[in-house]
């Protein structure tokens, strides 16, 4: 088993250093490791590839990335950002209030922090930096509240989750993630907060202009109908209208209805171009969800999860720190690995481990996940950090250093929803969704 370990860890840190696809990388280390066990490599991989992606909830995966694009080109970032401002935007260092309030409600209607950071930071980046806020440390508040979006449903995230764990309920982890994305959110807030008010930012410049003010209700009005897909989502999963794997379809034509026919944000002429980027982002996943499947078979098979478990358990008695000694395995994780195969690879591995702590698959599945969002929004592989940094015309160097505090309050959210597990569990227990 110790050799199978070595194959996989070897080849695949060797690829990524190539420069190889992260996909890529995971399905030849499994194809390896097979090989060295004695199997059927090219066969054995193909077909759990396969098995990987032949599961009903993943449909829903394409589905919220194309009402992703939609939203994404459809207008939405702009009317939720006036949205926002309207609430927050009048206390010192409002714009950076604004940035996060507006990321978590984008992400919880787009299901993806990739497009938040894109849409919400076109827009605010360059006018946080117009109002006297430092450039770094605009691009680093949009990288980390972009993250909130896979903790608020709809989430990709946590379908893959839901896929991997095997007994979960989408809808569970859909009413799950609501508290815990709040938390994360209010966190990052206070820190941008405290930040804005000692260096002073966002008083270089006055305020919006008079002739350039809209009616409160007028602001409320365009952002109604954005606003509204939550509630047909989360309400049609909870009142039993739609299967989850449903909503995603549903998210897909109230979406095309938004931005195509009633806001008329996306010509006709775009749609084919906006189902090509969902196509290839969808195979991405895909490959992802696959490659990962296989690896995460390999390390079933030669028992890996029970000896991850046994060590864990010996390592301690206190629950409280196995639970910090697995935070801190999947932070490092996180840093090198996309979400995607981190949770398929490492949930059959840490799920035992969790169960004989007391914790629910649920509660497990948040913490997992919350877990992973601090990785995207930090060096090596953080996709949002990139993702930020040419939005905001600016280096990662320089936006990491920016981004620390933020790291920290991100951290401070975690052990939150860690150690308190009523964050996470309250909700679906009031929906009836907990076994």
């Amino acid at each position: 088993m110790i050799g199978i370990i070595i194959v996989v860890l070897v080849t695949f840190v060797v690829l990524l250093l190539m420069n190889a696809p992260v996909a890529v990388a995971i399905a030849v280390a499994s194809m390896l490791a097979i090989f060295a066990n004695g199997g059927d490599a090219a066969y054995t991989v193909a077909q759990r590839m396969a098995n990987g992606v032949d599961s009903f909830p993943l449909l829903a995966i394409p589905f919220f990335v194309f009402s992703g694009y939609l939203m994404g080109r459809g207008g939405l970032a702009r009317r939720l950002i006036d949205f926002a401002a309207l609430i927050v935007g009048r206390f010192p260092g409002g714009l950076s209030y604004v940035n996060t309030l507006t990321c978590m409600m984008f992400g919880s209607i787009s299901g993806s922090a990739a497009a938040a950071v894109s849409s919400i930071g076109g827009f605010m980046i360059p006018e946080m930096n117009r109002k006297g806020y430092n450039r770094e440390f605009n691009v680093a508040l949009t990288a980390t509240a972009a993250t909130t979006g896979l903790l608020i449903p709809p989430s990709n995230a946590m379908i893959v989750y839901s896929v991997a764990a095997g007994s979960v309920s989408i809808a569970a982890m859909f009413m799950a993630g609501i508290l815990p994305g709040i938390v994360v959110g209010g966190c990052i807030m206070v820190a941008s907060g405290i930040l804005s008010v000692r260096h002073g930012y966002g008083k270089a410049v006055p305020g919006t202009p008079a002739e350039e003010r809209v009616h409160p209700l007028l602001v409320c009005w365009r952002a109604l109908p954005s606003l509204l897909m939550m509630l047909l989502i989360i309400g049609g999963i909870l009142l039993g209208w739609f299967t989850a794997t449903e909503a995603a379809a549903v998210a897909v034509a109230y979406s095309f209805l938004l931005c195509v026919v009633f806001y008329r944000e996306i010509p006709w002429k775009d749609l084919p171009g906006i189902c090509l980027q969902t196509g290839i982002t969808t195979a991405v996943v895909m490959f992802l969800i696959g490659s990962s499947s296989a690896m995460s078979w390999i390390m079933t098979v030669t028992n890996i999860p029970q000896t991850v478990s046994a060590a864990l358990m010996g390592l301690s008695k206190n629950p409280y720190l196995i639970l910090l000694t697995i935070n801190a395995m999947l932070m490092v994780v996180g840093m090198f690995m996309d979400m995607t195969p981190a949770i398929l690879i490492f949930t059959p591995i840490l799920l035992p481990v969790v169960r004989q702590l007391g914790l629910s698959d649920i509660h497990f599945g948040i913490i997992l996940i919350a877990n992973l969002c601090i990785g995207l929004c930090t060096p090596p592989v953080g996709t949002c950090l990139f993702i930020g940094c040419g939005v905001g015309k600016t280096t990662i160097a320089k936006v990491t250093v920016k981004a620390v505090p933020f790291f920290l309050a991100m951290i401070i959210a975690l052990m939150l929803i860690s150690y308190i597990p009523w964050i996470s569990l309250a909700i679906p227990q009031m929906c009836g969704l907990l076994k």
